[in-house]
């Protein structure tokens, strides 16, 4: 039996990565200009990273778009996936830019370059870093609440630009103040390994993403959840799994309730269980339960008190847990 899916706020995730997408392309405009002004690696460096940010966000936002779609005879679990193959590619643009941004910075240690307007380029880069903030935040917010990784990634991302930088700030003021040219190096070198981090973190998530890993957090709630509120007819719960698909959820598990239940009293137990997954979880949710009848050795099992049709006595109940809710297999005294 299935639940319907109710949708979360795919279209919300698309504008804000829309806003992204634009703003994006105005900071990494500023950036430029401060380079040209100052001649700086540090700044090109922070410049480079948005050239990372506006391809990133016009990715996040055609991932959003195809993710946002409903499922189709071609995509029957919907096209969720869109978002962790964004974020792969964000991921390694991200790498790509750090480890470049490395480059410049070991070459520029050997070849300094004559620094110009510093002041100036200070303020601008700040700009950005304010802008940054806001708009990272609020990504970070949406997309955990709507649970869309293509957002989450494009939120932290500007929010490690925002942090780089501070720190390029911080360095170029040094170096105005000080004019120790090797520091604009430094800081862009450290802030390369950082965004190299950065980049490798999100491809990995997303790799884990793609290939279905199991989210154990998620895991270990719905379990502390199902424990929790554990209805007298819900005998036993196995073979559990869940599959995250952009911002929806796909639970499957087999449930075993009393054998003598008709169709419709099972179908109820099915939704309350339903009912209190989404009240945890939100309505971005896709049920799919197997509903098994108990069998004499269930019994042992089962603290159904009014039961009939009892056939052994009971002997222990079976708090459930990651180690035996997994296996699809039911439980029994042995």
């Amino acid at each position: 039996m299935s639940s319907n899916v109710s949708q979360a706020k795919p279209q919300q995730n698309l504008r804000v990565q829309q806003w992204v997408a634009v703003i994006s392309v105005f900071l990494l405009l500023v950036k430029i200009i401060a380079y040209y002004l100052t001649n700086s690696v540090a700044i090109l460096t922070d410049a480079l990273e948005s050239i990372v940010n506006v391809a990133a966000g016009f990715i996040g936002l055609y991932s959003l778009y195809i993710a946002a779609k409903p499922a189709d005879q071609d995509h029957p679990y919907g096209h969720g996936k869109a978002e962790f193959i964004s974020a792969a590619i964000e991921g390694t643009l991200i790498v790509t830019a750090g480890a470049l941004i490395i480059y410049k910075a070991v070459k520029a240690f050997f070849y300094p370059e004559v620094l110009s307007s510093v002041d100036t380029g200070i303020l601008l880069v700040a700009l950005t870093a304010v802008i940054n903030f806001i708009i990272g935040q609020y990504c970070i917010r949406v997309g955990e609440r709507n649970q869309s990784l293509a957002l989450v990634a494009s939120g932290r991302h500007l929010q490690t630009d925002t942090l780089s930088t501070l720190g390029i700030i911080a360095g170029l003021v040094v170096v105005y103040f000080t004019n120790w040219i090797w520091l604009d190096s430094a800081v862009a070198l450290f802030f390369g390994i950082l965004i190299l981090y950065t980049g490798y973190t999100i491809l990995m998530k997303s790799v884990a993403g793609i290939m279905d890993k199991a989210d154990l957090l998620l895991l270990n709630r719905m379990v502390e959840l199902l424990n929790i509120n554990r209805r007298p007819n819900w005998i036993d719960l196995h073979n559990l799994r869940i599959i995250k698909y952009g911002s929806i959820l796909h639970l499957d598990c087999h449930l075993t309730l009393p054998w003598y239940l008709n169709v419709h009293e099972a179908h109820v137990e099915i939704d309350q269980l339903a009912s209190l997954v989404r009240t945890e979880f939100g309505e971005s949710l896709e049920l799919f339960v197997h509903s098994d009848g108990c069998l004499p050795f269930s019994c042992q099992i089962c603290t159904k008190e009014d039961c009939q049709e009892r056939k052994k006595v009971f002997e222990k109940k079976v708090t459930w847990t990651l180690d035996n809710i997994l296996t699809d297999q039911k439980h029994k005294i042995t």
